[in-house]
């Protein structure tokens, strides 16, 4: 480790390029940025925003040369703790580099492509996209709570959109250390910027570049071409996607912060007209059905499939009600400086031994707020275990009734409404508001959890009984059980409100033992970030690109060790 002479030299080197407001040192200002949202902390030397390209390039120089690790952060949102610290036990000073000022958003051919730059978020350019009556990789989920572009790609982030499968393009500018330990900006973004790092950064942040320079080779995608098909071979013994899947690893995307990307360019998607159907029902059977019809017999994919469990139900209503409110009255741009300020709050009341106490405050109010679900979905609570929310494009809606209405006539298991609109974007918000609801009941009720598991995995695109049965001992050991996911998909989402004093890292562990023996694969979208053990086509892909283990180290239980500790597998 350096001395504090050389750290302050380096940190000095940093407030000269970005300014001293732009380079954190405090805690209590670090704080927001070395803690996952739900997952890993650990210290930094230094948080550096720059506010520029070229800036970014000269802090990462500036890094590079003090022989500092560099972790790239956007929002932040993750929840395996992937953009932040874990730990103490680096062998180098750890400089966090933050990419929030950096908001470009260039829109391209015709629209039917963008440039994002570090900072744009999927809400920023589902705005921008909105005149060009198009839409981004996705458009709700993730983006409710200000998730970038950038993270999405890099961390393999799926998404509720069924037709669109894996954030994922083969056309990115990023930065690597080499093998003997230089930097080096590879330009792979399609577009003819100049020469030298400072032209390529430069020309690209003021869109310096003409119609003539960007090149469209029909060999690189910008988006998964083969999701589409993928997802519709419903007898497959295999998951559909999962995050270490080695055909969707490519250079950026699924690079997890193993390289310093400056800009992706992605594909956009045309606004299709829908409608929302909302179903219910008391067996897993009935939605298996379901499920293959939508995928197998309709003439055109379904747009998304959204699952939430009764349990899952409840605790996002009450839980989550007020992040969906605040949603609902403010828009999701709101959500970040929301999340920031509470941060700060939460940093305060933790060190005068008040932690928690910001939740309770927010959780007491939200009871006073009137009812914010639909009377139709609390009535469907009510009768039916399992809710499956689908949007059909319009032109398939009198089919999917149909059949609905034929199946249903067959089964009274279960039953189905059509939305109106407000239902419609109501139980959508719904199903993503229920993501953070466990986060709120674990600190809320301190007292009685341990904390939570939260699992995200992809089961076989033939699996019928995808429903859980915990082994009675491990049943005993949770409070609540809360399943939502991507259900088209066969993506869930699993999170266990884990009782006081049984360890959660241990259930963990079971956890995986019970997914491998069903043939799942962990973790689905969100990357392994220091949850979850890196398997081997990953460790590969990241040493491949990071061969002396310079940025974001550890990821994966990697080693956190200079050049891979010599591991060489």
């Amino acid at each position: 480790m350096p001395s504090n002479l050389d750290a302050q030299q380096t940190i000095q080197k940093l407030i000269h390029i970005v300014g001293k407001q732009h380079v954190l040192t405090d805690d209590n200002d670090t704080r927001l940025y070395r803690q996952g949202r739900r997952y890993g902390s650990g210290q930094v030397l230094a948080v550096v925003v720059p506010g520029s390209l070229l800036e970014q390039w000269q802090v990462l120089q500036a890094a590079v040369d003090a022989d500092c690790i560099v972790i790239m952060q956007a929002a932040n949102t993750g929840l395996t703790g992937g953009s932040t610290p874990f730990g103490d036990d680096y062998d180098r000073p750890v400089i966090l580099i933050n990419t929030r000022r950096l908001v470009g958003i260039q829109v391209i051919n015709d629209a039917k492509q963008v440039v994002c730059l570090p900072g744009a978020t999927l809400d920023k350019l589902e705005k921008e996209l909105a005149v060009f009556n198009r839409e981004p990789h996705s458009v709700i989920g993730s983006s409710c709570i200000g998730a970038s572009v950038l993270g999405g790609v890099c961390n393999n982030s799926g998404g509720a959109l069924v037709r669109r499968g894996p954030a994922y393009t083969e056309l990115a500018l990023y930065a690597r250390v080499n093998e003997s330990g230089q930097l080096e900006l590879v330009n792979h973004l399609g577009i003819q910027l100049g020469s030298t790092p400072e032209e390529i950064l430069s020309n690209l942040e003021n869109q310096q570049y003409q119609l003539t320079d960007i090149e469209n080779d029909q060999h690189c995608c910008a988006s998964d071409h083969r999701y589409a098909h993928d997802v519709t071979q419903v007898d497959e013994n295999t998951p559909a996607r999962f995050n270490a899947d080695p055909s969707r690893l490519y250079e950026a995307s699924g690079s997890a912060g193993k390289v310093c990307v400056f800009a992706v360019r992605l594909d956009t998607f045309e606004k299709i007209p829908s409608q929302v159907f909302y179903v219910g029902t008391n067996t897993q059977q009935d939605l298996t059905a379901i499920r293959r019809f939508l995928l197998t017999d309709l003439p055109r994919l379904p747009i998304a499939g959204e699952y939430i469990h009764r349990v899952a139900y409840d605790i996002g209503a009450e839980y989550g009600k007020d992040t969906f409110m605040f949603i609902e009255k403010f828009g999701t741009a709101k959500v970040p400086a929301a999340f920031a300020m509470k941060d700060k709050v939460d940093g305060y009341l933790e060190k005068i031994g008040m932690k928690g106490l910001s939740d309770k405050v927010l959780q007491m109010l939200s009871k006073f707020l009137p009812s914010h679900l639909p009377k139709r979905m609390n009535e469907f609570r009510d009768l039916y275990e399992h809710h499956l929310v689908l949007r059909i494009e319009n032109q398939d809606v009198e089919q999917v009734q149909q059949f609905l209405q034929h199946y249903f006539s067959a089964n009274t298991t279960g039953n189905y409404f059509l939305c109106t609109e407000e239902e419609g974007r109501k139980a959508f918000l719904h199903r993503f508001a229920v993501a953070g609801a466990a986060i709120r009941y674990r600190d809320t009720h301190r007292s009685e959890v341990e904390d939570i598991v939260a699992l995200d995995i992809a089961l076989r695109r033939n699996d019928r009984e995808w429903v859980e049965t915990l082994p009675k001992e491990m049943d005993e050991l949770i409070i609540h059980k809360l399943y939502y996911g991507h259900f088209l998909c066969h993506v869930f989402h699993q999170d266990y409100i884990v009782k006081k004093g049984v360890d959660p890292l241990a259930i963990e562990h079971q956890m995986w033992s019970l997914l491998d023996a069903r043939g799942a694969e962990y973790p689905a979208e969100h990357n392994v970030g220091h949850l979850y053990v890196a398997k081997p086509a990953l460790k590969k892909h990241y040493q491949k690109l990071d061969p002396t283990n310079s940025f974001n180290v550890g990821i994966g239980h990697t080693s956190k060790l200079k050049y891979w500790n010599q591991e060489t597998n």
